[in-house]
């Protein structure tokens, strides 16, 4: 979900390969998440709380780090995530769906919120919020619309801003091939190959 939110992604791979390697035993690893950022870096993420890393996994994530190393990616561990946040994207993430968006509501929340201004009353000032409010939490899915999402929940006095323009160019979805010449990689099963919209394909 927080992948689908972040603006620099624009595809990622769930569990993407297993990476294989000696240390006195066979071992291996799957990294969580492979992500493909708009600049074209790659990044391997794993998620696990600091709490719950034991030696082995250490051992596992500074092997994968080094391996990240050597091919031209960055390597990231995730920890718990804020919870206000989560909440918070989790809810825009109900508004992710391209049949919440109607152009001419679209148009005129960006244009009411060029300046900030409390989440319902500049939905108030488009149109009813039972109509005005899905357009709107979309917008902000799409950041297009802006506010702190992590100081607290959102709630009619939140204050937004637009961010871009709507109909400024997009950057292309969808993960890039693996990078070639990689050795001791091997897929493993059920990975998912995901565009910056959340939709599955392959």
């Amino acid at each position: 979900m927080l992948l689908d939110f972040d603006p620099e992604v624009v595809g990622y791979s769930s569990q993407p390969f297993w990476l294989r390697w000696h240390d006195g035993c066979r071992r291996r690893h799957a990294p969580d998440f492979f992500v493909r950022l708009i600049d074209g870096t790659g990044v391997v993420v794993d998620v696990r709380a600091d709490d719950r890393i034991e030696v082995e996994d250490a051992e596992a994530f500074a092997a994968t780090e080094r391996a990240c190393a050597q091919v031209g990616w960055r390597f990231r561990r995730a920890g718990v995530l804020d919870p206000v946040f989560a909440a918070n994207v989790r809810w825009l993430a109900g508004y992710r769906h391209p049949r919440c968006y109607r152009s001419a509501v679209a148009a005129q929340l960006l244009e009411v919120f060029s300046q900030p201004r409390g989440l319902f009353d500049g939905a108030e000032a488009v149109g009813q919020r039972l109509g005005v409010l899905p357009v709107l939490f979309h917008l902000m899915w799409l950041r297009m619309l802006v506010t702190d999402l992590q100081s607290g929940s959102l709630g009619p006095a939140s204050v937004l801003v637009t961010a871009v323009r709507f109909d400024e160019p997009r950057p292309a979805r969808g993960v890039t091939g693996r990078r070639p010449g990689v050795s001791g990689i091997g897929g493993p099963h059920g990975g998912r190959v995901c565009r910056h919209d959340g939709a599955a394909r392959g």
